[in-house]
């Protein structure tokens, strides 16, 4: 092993220092132990121990540290929970990780204007039981809602199992406080909704920390609706689930909830929380209706009548709360169910029309047979984004590569049909060297332009999304920068 450069060793000690004396006190980590719990995110296949961790607390302090980073060209990789599933949180060996672990707090339930001030690293859930002793709740859902923090669901723009009707992060979003690579601090949006001018809110959300960092956000909260009931419907094969998606929508019925679960999920699910799924079907639609009782009773019989037209096999409506929660508990329990099934699973993430389902469905099994692999799928069948959980051993040689392979045939496959190649868990590294398949080089070097106008120094989360790099001075003459976007390496400790 080489000696480390000890010019390197001592920049690196010189900046630990001046970080510890803008967050003091257990505001830095920097000893390698405990770098290792931020080496990765949700996309556990890679990892990479970061220069060192920075823990703010305060507005001030995000900053201070992102103006100091960019007085001194050092990388920032912002973090929320790292539940996310596509390696945007991923380190880089000469950046920081810039933890918001601390902005933990919901300033404010606003009820009369339906809406909560919170900081980015309060946790999803929290925000709907905060707002239910008013009436209210927070819509976007993800499976990963009791951990998942609203920081990175503004980052990804992420959805859950009620977006079909009420929308994803984007839609419940009103405001947010950001703070840029130069440690400005500027508001976006607010509690009186729409404002003027460019939409940079929109710009803002779903763009995986390359902006800058949010410090706050305020969120939409809608009226708890006065009743909710769900149906469990079995079918034989995925088609057939597929095609009752399809019929349900272009009957105009918008339930909230529409998840499909395929037999692996649903075996695995079953054995795991036992929320008492049909053993015999083939795939399960698990539909929710919600509004007022007379209104949701008809919903259901309707849906139900279509669900029966369509070959149903099993058509079970809940006849109490607990039952529908019981429904759900399922289906927001399939992830790690299927992980006692499977030694590693990559969770991909692509969106596609929904009239393509059953095609999408039965080329990707082919897909998977080819590849020597199995796929459980488990995904929000409304709205037609595609959670395919590729089962691999990554002890056994070449799996990793087989899955990594695969996904990218089944990313590809969505852009073929007219899809996208991400719902909600954002590109990150999982998806970067995709970003071709769906843009053009002319796409890609407007968007970068984009990022140029907020980070014109490229420091915050470089490595992600873009699959080359295009130099700012250079964007006007698309020149370029020969080779991929690569993750420096500095000597480790």
């Amino acid at each position: 092993m080489p000696a480390p450069d000890l010019a390197v060793l001592a920049r690196r000690a010189a900046l630990v220092a001046r970080l510890r004396s803008l967050v003091p006190g257990e505001g830095v980590i920097a000893d390698e132990v405990g770098l290792r719990a931020y080496d990765c995110d949700g996309l556990t296949a890679y990892r990479q121990v970061p220069l060192a961790v920075v823990l703010p607390e305060r507005t001030e302090q995000v900053s201070a540290v992102l103006r100091f980073c960019q007085s001194e060209g050092v990388k920032v990789v912002p973090r929320g929970a790292g539940t996310g599933l596509s390696g945007g949180a991923l380190p880089l060996t000469d950046g920081i990780v810039l933890g918001l672990g601390k902005f933990n707090r919901i300033l404010e339930v606003d009820a009369a204007n339906r809406c909560a001030v919170v900081q980015p690293g309060v946790t999803n859930l929290s925000v709907s039981q905060a707002a239910a002793p008013h009436g209210l709740y927070y819509a976007p859902d993800p499976s990963s809602q009791i951990a998942c923090t609203i920081g990175g669901n503004v980052a990804e723009n992420s959805g859950g199992v009620h977006c079909l009707k009420y929308g994803v992060t984007a839609t419940n979003l009103l405001g947010v406080e950001l703070v840029l690579m130069d440690g400005t601090v500027v508001r976006l949006g607010g509690k009186a909704g729409d404002a003027g001018g460019y939409d940079l809110l929109g710009v803002v959300t779903g763009s995986e920390g390359l902006l800058g960092v949010v410090t706050e956000a305020t969120v939409r909260l809608l009226p708890a609706p006065a009743t909710a009931r769900a149906l469990l419907l079995g079918f034989t094969t995925s088609a057939d689930a597929a095609r009752c998606v399809a019929a349900v929508i272009a009957a105009g019925i918008v339930p909230a909830g529409m998840e499909m679960m395929d037999k692996p999920a649903i075996d695995a699910t079953e054995a795991f929380c036992h929320p008492g799924y049909p053993m015999d079907a083939g795939a399960i639609l698990i539909v929710e209706l919600d509004g007022h009782a007379v209104e949701v009773d008809e919903l259901v019989e309707r849906v139900a009548t279509i669900a029966r037209d369509g070959g149903a096999t099993t058509v079970r409506a809940s006849a109490d709360e607990d039952e529908r929660l019981l429904f759900w508990k399922g289906r927001k329990s399939a992830f790690p169910a299927v992980g006692r099934i499977t030694p590693d699973y990559l969770c991909m993430d692509g969106t596609i029309p929904r009239a393509r389902v059953a095609e999408v469905l039965e080329r990707m099994t082919a897909l998977a047979a080819a590849r020597g692999l199995r796929v459980a799928n488990v995904f929000h069948a409304g709205d037609g984004n595609l959670h395919p959980l590729i089962l691999y051993d990554a002890n056994e040689p070449g799996q990793l590569e087989a899955a990594e392979a695969l996904g990218a045939d089944i990313l590809k496959l969505c852009v073929e049909v007219g899809g996208v190649l991400t719902g909600e868990h954002g590109v990150g590294i999982e998806k970067r060297d995709l970003m071709g398949t769906m843009f053009s080089d002319a796409d890609l070097a407007q968007q970068q332009r984009l990022k140029c106008a907020f980070d014109p120094d490229g420091l915050a989360n470089p490595g992600k999304v873009f699959p080359t790099l295009h130099r700012c001075a250079e964007l006007g003459r698309m020149h370029v920068h020969e080779g991929q976007l690569k993750f420096a390496h500095l000597p480790r400790f």
